[in-house]
């Protein structure tokens, strides 16, 4: 008699692939939020300090390392989920993409100065009103910033599901 189970391994292998990603957000003390820019992505040119995940760490742990690799700051504050992001593979990327974006507050007009960029990855950081960073990405990408900015105002974690590869 059989149980219809396969096992876990095979039942895994018959899954959907994703990479996941964590990222801090922040905005400057005029509430502007603060993005940097890729180097190597046209489609999504603005972003926030994070990445995807090593393996074995989890998504708060991989928003503390990436921001402080492509920031050199370190966050310690409060752990905050702001939104959970989720995007289809398309040309540019073969995964799923999951992402878990969380508060990282204020940063001081010190803080933002203080900002070190790693040039293989980040050419620029810029705090900008969120009304002018629509004329800077591509439409999903803003959408996104608005939800994660009504997300803080909010106090309620935001879901998106729209930031898929091929926009």
């Amino acid at each position: 008699m059989t149980s219809g189970w396969l096992p876990a391994e095979e039942f895994a292998a018959t899954l959907p692939k994703a990479s996941a990603f964590g990222c801090l957000f922040f905005t400057d003390e005029h509430d502007r939020p603060v993005q940097l820019r890729a180097v190597y992505s046209r489609s999504h040119p603005w972003q926030w300090p994070g990445g995807c995940m090593d393996e074995g760490e989890r998504p708060w742990e991989t928003a503390l390392r990436e921001c402080r690799e492509e920031t050199g700051i370190v966050y310690e504050g409060p752990r905050r989920l702001l939104a959970t992001v989720f995007g289809l593979p398309g040309k540019e990327w073969p995964l799923s993409s999951i992402g878990f974006v969380f508060d990282g507050g204020r940063l001081t007009a010190e803080q933002v100065d203080g900002i070190v960029l790693d040039p293989a990855e980040h050419d620029d950081v810029r705090a900008l009103p969120l009304a002018q960073w629509r004329a800077l990405m591509p439409p999903r990408d803003f959408e996104r910033l608005e939800a994660v900015m009504e997300a803080r105002r909010a106090g309620t974690a935001a879901y998106f599901d729209t930031w898929d590869w091929d926009d």
